[in-house]
């Protein structure tokens, strides 16, 4: 076969150190738009991104260039560093050493995208703890409590 083609759309979830409430809405919208624009600059056709100011959740189309891996270090990484920019008390942000990256199929595309836009909703709820364990309950990931929010 001469060509490569590939769509891989991947459901990350990350959260700020220890959770603190960073992304005020405020600055959600600036910090949302930054990771999208860094995803794209990475070869990524579709992105999305939501969340409240704990954590984010990012669909995107991992395409056929780069590993998950180096996709999520340099997200995080350079959107860290673009969060200390936007004001004198975000110079102690960071973003959680883990992650989550779970695979979504084409036909569950437009759930994912549903549920993403609807964080501020769902977190009226359920807690980000909660949340991540159903992720990882969900797509049989073996986890344990004592890590898994490092």
């Amino acid at each position: 076969m001469p060509q490569s083609l590939s769509q891989l759309y991947a459901h990350l979830i990350f959260s700020t150190k220890d959770r603190y409430p960073f992304l005020k809405v405020d600055l959600r919208q600036r910090v949302h738009a930054y990771l999208a624009t860094t995803l794209r600059d990475m070869g990524s056709q579709y992105v999305i991104v939501g969340g409240v100011e704990d954590h984010v959740h990012v669909l995107f189309d991992m395409g056929r260039i780069h590993a998950a891996k180096d996709f999520v270090e340099n997200l995080k990484r350079e959107s860290s560093k673009f969060i200390k920019t936007l004001r004198p008390n975000l110079d102690k942000f960071f973003w959680q050493r883990g992650y989550g990256i779970f695979s979504v199929s084409p036909t569950h595309r437009e759930s994912v995208v549903s549920y993403i836009n609807s964080q501020e909703e769902h977190h009226r709820i359920k807690t980000f703890q909660e949340e991540y364990r159903e992720f990882l309950n969900r797509y049989g990931i073996k986890f344990d409590e004592q890590y898994v929010w490092d």
